[in-house]
């Protein structure tokens, strides 16, 4: 195994993104295509370590980016999420990029266009639900600890299949949220399932969350078994 990144300079909706391709190089291509959208701060080590091992499962990953080249945000900016909301204000402007980001993959020599889907993380996992709610082409699509909010237009009919991993003491999620979203995949069509995790609060998966009295904070088990949810899900989708 000869885990690759390559970074890929490439036009979008708005400016200039620059993602990162992460695949196996010795194995036989194409492969499986999986975009991984990266949370508020945009494109990181920890997303391309999280790529690596999905790509060690047999993918070929994209890690996306959503915000544009050089700009990314730290947890030290007091300001970190100024990129995330331009977004969250300019859902189709989301959409736009996302379905980019896809036909960006598609591309990919090592990626096979038929067999795609989409991973995504906090902001990420609402760059999931959205491009699902577009209508685009994915086979499937799985959101850890995600943003459920439904944007402001009519979404097509979901025909991709969907993976909610939701920690049920999420304060930016709340059960309510969760259920709700439930609601909006089934009137859509939709064929989902939800696993929510007890006594696990936002930003489960990620190392380096630590603010358990905002709700926000790393849980190992969760972590553990949304990673086996997510590779169970995705063999599942072209068995």
């Amino acid at each position: 195994m000869s885990i690759t990144r390559r970074i890929t300079v490439h036009e979008g909706p708005g400016g200039t993104f620059e993602s990162m391709a992460v695949f196996d190089d010795a194995a036989p291509a194409p492969r499986p295509g999986i975009l991984l959208f990266p949370n508020v701060l945009g494109t990181k080590e920890a997303d391309f370590a999280y790529a690596e091992r999905v790509a060690a499962l047999g993918y070929a990953v994209l890690v996306a980016d959503m915000f544009g080249q050089g700009r990314r945000t730290t947890r030290a900016d007091p300001d970190m999420g100024r990129y995330m909301a331009e977004l969250n204000a300019d859902r189709a402007l989301l959409r736009d990029r996302a379905n980019a980001a896809h036909a960006l993959l598609k591309s990919l020599d090592e990626s096979d266009q038929g067999r795609t889907a989409a991973i995504g993380f906090c902001f990420g996992g609402k760059c999931v639900l959205d491009l699902a709610r577009s209508g685009a082409d994915i086979a499937g699509g799985v959101s850890f600890h995600g943003v459920y909010d439904a944007p402001p237009f009519p979404s097509a009919a979901i025909s991709a299949k969907l993976l909610v991993c939701h920690g049920w003491d999420d304060p930016i999620a709340p059960p309510d949220a969760a259920v709700a979203l439930a609601k909006e995949l089934t009137e859509a069509g939709c064929d989902w399932q939800i696993h929510a995790y007890g006594h696990t609060g936002h930003a489960f998966t990620d190392h380096d969350a630590k603010m358990p009295e905002r709700g926000l904070a790393y849980q190992p088990d969760a972590d553990r078994r949304s990673f086996r949810s997510m590779a169970d899900f995705l063999g599942d989708l072209w068995a």
